[in-house]
């Protein structure tokens, strides 16, 4: 299934300072993170985020924190971020289609792509946006999630699907900024 401009939305799961040192390749998981935000508000993209118990384990790094409109971060307990029942249901109707991110892959994202599958989302997960402390955790938890239905994708799967055109007008800013 083609990402649709229109139906999507962007969900970042956990990623929290405490947490972050530990997973492997923590800078370059942020740095891809960080490049989906902005894409996603160039393009008019929602952008969603859930925080898992931070008061032990931390609150989201500023530079991402600051990307996010307050309200759209979501404080949780459960391993998955839509377990609460307060996540989804904040979501405008026609966003069905949902990119996800975060760690750790093999836990918080895996069961939050697990449940949004449930609800009958369509899943596209970040492959160099999602990270767990472990290779053989990310790559376990990849085949699972693809094996239930979610489809994993590149940034640049990601970048050209939401242009769909060549003639869009943000493809000459979208290719200068983020397309390297």
């Amino acid at each position: 299934m083609k990402i649709k401009l229109q139906n999507s939305l962007l969900l970042i799961i956990d990623i929290q300072e405490k947490l972050q040192p530990a997973i492997k390749d923590h800078e370059d998981v942020l740095a891809s993170i960080l490049w989906a935000v902005d894409l996603a508000s160039t393009m008019g993209i929602p952008v969603w985020a859930t925080e898992h118990c931070p008061e032990k384990i931390g609150f989201m790094p500023e530079v991402l924190r600051s990307k996010i409109d307050e309200k759209n971060i979501i404080s949780k307990v459960h391993f998955s971020g839509v377990a609460e029942g307060n996540l989804t249901e904040q979501f405008e109707p026609e966003k069905n289609q949902i990119i996800v991110t975060g760690t750790e892959a093999h836990v918080c994202v895996l069961q939050t792509v697990l449940d949004l599958l449930e609800k009958k989302f369509s899943v596209f997960v970040l492959d160099s946006g999602i990270g767990s402390r472990k290779d053989e955790d990310k790559e376990s938890a990849i085949e699972r999630m693809r094996q239930n239905g979610a489809e994993i994708i590149t940034r640049e799967m990601l970048a050209f699907e939401w242009l769909n055109r060549a003639d869009h007008e943000l493809f000459r800013e979208i290719l200068n900024k983020f397309i390297k």
